[in-house]
């Protein structure tokens, strides 16, 4: 009963710690159940005597019993590694899904904030797209209006002009001055809120650029100022509508000769995209450039901030003519560094008419 309860003890100690379980500990039970059958012989005959088959017989007992320990002490280990390994598993599955999560988490914060950007930009496009038809309204209803009585107050004014001496023809040449300067003003919102239909062609903006430089070179403004074409020559064709295209150049030209000081440099660059059939055209100028505050609103019509120098639809023209070539104009300025100013345009207009015969400014 007493062996017994020693290796129900034994049992339940090993349960409870089998995975501790040491090559010590096992030679600990078997000396433990030698001295158990030491002492149930010296209790059964009396004093201390043991026997050859009583020595060997505890000594078998304490192997089978070692044995015992042993083997199912390997089994709890090996119970005790799988547990370790599978929770070691859940714990590396439960990781990854939570890095899934994070990455799904920034994925849709990343496509909402491209949405609230699309967002912002298609209503900006849209308040443009409202002020534009209401320029459009304005302009196709004060043209004739103030067109045609504007051509009769020219014509009288030339006449006076002939007849008058010189200190009237002086106030006569300010008041058809001005008069001119309204007809334009009325041109340049008429291009603006109504750009003609696209005639294309086959454009070489190196040939154009340099047309357009050598027209506006005899100009006084530009006189003292370098001008330079930095189109490379082999630049591939585009497909634009000459009249157009020149115009822009010839407004990016006037604005940045107005804002360089003599002695100043204006440059025409050009370049394709590398991965996109693209251009990108560029008017720089090492003027004074333009304060922060008021480079948002360039491209708003009659805005300028030379005072009896323009209309301020320069840009607002430009503006329109490269969207209607489903281009996109931007303007870069640091004060008193330069402005530089990129039109960017598709190279083909597609499912549009080209002619074949190639087109360049005069």
């Amino acid at each position: 009963m007493v062996l017994s309860a020693f290796v129900d003890r034994r049992h339940r100690t090993t349960r409870c710690f089998a995975p501790s379980i040491s090559p010590s500990r096992v030679r600990l039970s078997f000396l433990l159940c030698l001295l158990l059958v030491t002492v149930r012989a010296s209790a059964a005959d009396g004093p201390v005597s043991l026997h050859n088959g009583e020595v060997w017989s505890g000594l078998a007992l304490g192997m089978v019993l070692s044995i015992v320990v042993a083997v199912f002490s390997r089994t709890r280990v090996k119970s005790a590694e799988s547990e370790i390994k599978r929770l070691k598993d859940l714990a590396n599955h439960r990781e990854y899904e939570r890095n899934v999560a994070q990455q799904e988490l920034v994925r849709r914060l990343e496509e909402e904030r491209e949405l609230a950007k699309e967002k912002m930009q298609f209503e900006s496009q849209l308040s443009d797209y409202e002020k534009y038809a209401s320029l459009a309204q304005l302009a196709l209803g004060a043209a004739h209006e103030i067109n045609n009585p504007l051509l009769g107050i020219l014509s009288h004014l030339e006449l006076e002009w002939r007849d008058a001496g010189a200190e009237r023809r002086e106030e006569i040449e300010q008041c058809i001055e001005g008069a001119k300067r309204i007809s334009s003003a009325v041109r340049g919102l008429l291009d603006y809120a109504r750009p003609g239909p696209l005639t294309l062609s086959n454009i070489n903006l190196w040939r154009l650029a340099d047309e357009t430089l050598k027209f506006v070179a005899h100009q006084p403004m530009f006189r003292q100022i370098e001008l330079q074409n930095c189109v490379p020559p082999d630049l591939p064709t585009i497909t634009a509508d000459s009249n157009q295209l020149s115009q822009i150049l010839m407004n990016l030209l006037l604005n940045a000769a107005q804002a360089t000081a003599p002695g100043g440099r204006i440059a025409i660059l050009a370049d394709k995209a590398r991965f996109a059939d693209v251009v990108e055209l560029r008017v720089r100028d090492t003027g004074c450039g333009i304060p922060a505050d008021i480079l948002p609103h360039v491209f708003e019509p009659f805005f300028t901030t030379k005072r009896g120098k323009g209309t301020g639809l320069g840009l607002s023209i430009s503006q329109a003519y490269v969207r209607s070539h489903g281009g996109d104009i931007q303007v870069e300025s640091i004060p008193e560094c330069g402005t530089t100013v990129r039109v960017t345009m598709p190279m083909r207009q597609a499912g549009k008419m080209v002619r074949h015969s190639e087109e360049v400014i005069a």
